[in-house]
């Protein structure tokens, strides 16, 4: 019955996402793989999903800091004064993603049992991996 809910969940958004962007596209995806892979029962998506998503949305907000503040300066034309003011700026980011990611932790742990939160980094882990495998077949690149 749950496969059969997943499938139904993945065939629906992917007719949702003809119009969405690529972005969106795998988001999507990335959601019916972990409801699968967890097997979240009804509740427990409907308390997890809003959890995870918020941790994702402020995630992605960190990295991009991090990323605007990489593509801001050319490491060449830094002082060392600015050079120790910019890592400090990376060091106060990746302070924040690391909380965020504990405080994410124990908020799951509430939602969902801790076998569930491990299986969780499991299904991220893979379905990262699967993306990376489709973007070399696409691109047409060996695996290394």
């Amino acid at each position: 019955m749950k496969k059969i809910f997943t499938l139904a969940i993945i065939i629906a958004l992917s007719f949702s996402s003809f119009g969405q962007n690529h972005h969106e596209r795998i988001k999507t995806l990335k959601i019916a793989y972990i409801t699968e892979q967890l097997n979240l029962s009804e509740k427990e998506a409907q308390e997890f999903w809003p959890v995870y998503n918020t941790f994702e949305h402020e995630f992605f907000k960190l990295r991009e800091e991090l990323n605007r503040i990489r593509r801001t300066f050319n490491p060449d034309k830094l002082t060392e004064a600015e050079a120790k003011s910019i890592l400090n700026d990376i060091k106060v980011i990746e302070d924040k993603k690391h909380i965020l990611r504990i405080k994410n932790l124990e908020n799951l742990s509430n939602i969902i049992p801790a076998k569930k939160v491990l299986l969780l980094k499991k299904a991220e882990d893979e379905f990262k991996h699967k993306m990376f495998e489709q973007y070399r077949k696409r691109m047409g690149q060996p695996r290394k």
